[in-house]
C-alpha cells in the first residue's frame, strides 16, 4: 500500500486536504483522533497519565482535561516528552491495527500534525505539506476556533517552521486562496501522481523515465535526492549507509535530464539480492530492461543492478553496485 504523510501548521488547511483524499478513496489515519482514543476513560493510556501527572489532569467526568494537559506540556518540555512516551507507542500500535485492516491497493494518508517535529518524514513514500501565509492562517483560526490572535501566533511559533516543512515536502500545496482552489490541487495530485504511484508500487512496476531532454540545473535536485536517501535508509537501515547522490544532477550548476541518480555499494551479490524486496517496498522496484539500462550507464556503473522509482512525480534511478562482482 502507498503511505502518504500529510502535515501542515494550524490553520493551513490540512483537514480539508485529508477530507478530499478520503473522497478519492484513501484510508485516513488521523494521529490526533488515535491519540484521543488511546487516552479515553478506562484505557491504560489514561491511567498512565494520571500516574505520571496526577488526578489534576482529569475532568469531573473522569476524562483527560485536554486544556490543562496542553497548558502543562506547552510550557514544560520534560512533561511533553513524558506524555509522548506514554501516548506515541499506543498510537503506533493502533496505527498498525488500522493498516492491517486496509486493502492491498489502499492509499493510506497519515494525518500527522507533528510529522516534521517528530522526524517521521522518511517513513512515508510521499510527504504532502499544506501551507498558507501566516496572516491568513491567523485569521482562519480566529474565525473558526475563537482563539485570540496572540494565542494563534504563539501556537504557530511553537510548531515547525515553513523552512523545516519545505525540507521534507515532496508535494507542497499552497492554500492562500479559496478552498475550491485547494481541492482542485488535491484532485490533480490524486489523478496524476498518487493513484499511478500506488498502482506501480503494488505491481512492482517502475514509473516511466524522463525523455532525456537536458534542462537547466535545478537547485532543488540535491534536496530531492536527500529525501529519497533518507527514505531508503529508513527502509534498509545500516545496509544503506553508503548510499549517495551521483550523476549530473549531483553536480552544482550542471544542466542535466530531470532524473536523479543514486548509488549504493554493497559487499556481495547476496546482500544485493536481499535488498531487492525491501527496495520494492520503499518504492524502487527493479528495472525490467536492466541490461539495456546498464549500457546507458557510465563505465563506473557497468554491471550495476538498477532500480527505478515507482513515483511518476519524481524520476529517480538507484544503482546497486556489488564490490565483488566479476
Amino acid at each position: 500500500m502507498l503511505r502518504i504523510g500529510l502535515t501542515g501548521g494550524i490553520g493551513a488547511g490540512k483537514s480539508t486536504v485529508a477530507r478530499r483524499f478520503a473522497d478519492h478513496g484513501a484510508v485516513i489515519v488521523d494521529a490526533d483522533r488515535l491519540a484521543r482514543e488511546v487516552v479515553a476513560p478506562g484505557t491504560a493510556g489514561l491511567a498512565e497519565i494520571v500516574d505520571a501527572f496526577g488526578s489534576r489532569m482529569l475532568t469531573d467526568d473522569g476524562e483527560l482535561d485536554r486544556p490543562a494537559m496542553g497548558e502543562l506540556v506547552f510550557a514544560d518540555p520534560a512533561a511533553r516528552a513524558r506524555l509522548n512516551e506514554i501516548v506515541h507507542p499506543k498510537v503506533g500500535a493502533r496505527t498498525a491495527e488500522v493498516l492491517a485492516e486496509a486493502p492491498a491497493d489502499a492509499v493510506v494518508v497519515h494525518d500527522v500534525p507533528l510529522l516534521v517535529e517528530n522526524g517521521l518524514a522518511p517513513g512515508y513514500h510521499l510527504v504532502v505539506v499544506v501551507d498558507a501565509d501566516e496572516a491568513i492562517r491567523v485569521e482562519r483560526v480566529r474565525r473558526t476556533r475563537g482563539m485570540t490572535e496572540e494565542a494563534v501566533r504563539a501556537r504557530i511559533a511553537s510548531q515547525a517552521s515553513r523552512a523545516d516543512r519545505r525540507a521534507v515536502a515532496d508535494v507542497w500545496l499552497d492554500n492562500d486562496g479559496a478552498q475550491a482552489e485547494l481541492i482542485t490541487l488535491v484532485d490533480a495530485l490524486c489523478r496524476d501522481r498518487v493513484r499511478p504511484f500506488e498502482e506501480n508500487l503494488r505491481l512492482g512496476r517502475p514509473a516511466q523515465s524522463v525523455d532525456g531532454t537536458v534542462r537547466e540545473h535545478d537547485p532543488e535536485w540535491p534536496a530531492q535526492a536527500g529525501r529519497l536517501i533518507r527514505r531508503l535508509r529508513h527502509e534498509l537501515g545500516e545496509r544503506a549507509a553508503a548510499i549517495e547522490h551521483v550523476g549530473a544532477t549531483a553536480e552544482p550548476g550542471r544542466p542535466a535530464p530531470d532524473l536523479l541518480e543514486l548509488e549504493l555499494a554493497v559487499p556481495s551479490v547476496e546482500t544485493a539480492d536481499s535488498l531487492t524486496p525491501l527496495l520494492a517496498q520503499a518504492g524502487f522496484p527493479p528495472l525490467a530492461d536492466a541490461a539495456a539500462r546498464h549500457q546507458r550507464a557510465d563505465a563506473g556503473r557497468q554491471g550495476a543492478r538498477v532500480f527505478r522509482s515507482a513515483d511518476p512525480g519524481r524520476p529517480a534511478d538507484l544503482y546497486v553496485t556489488v564490490a565483488d562482482r566479476p
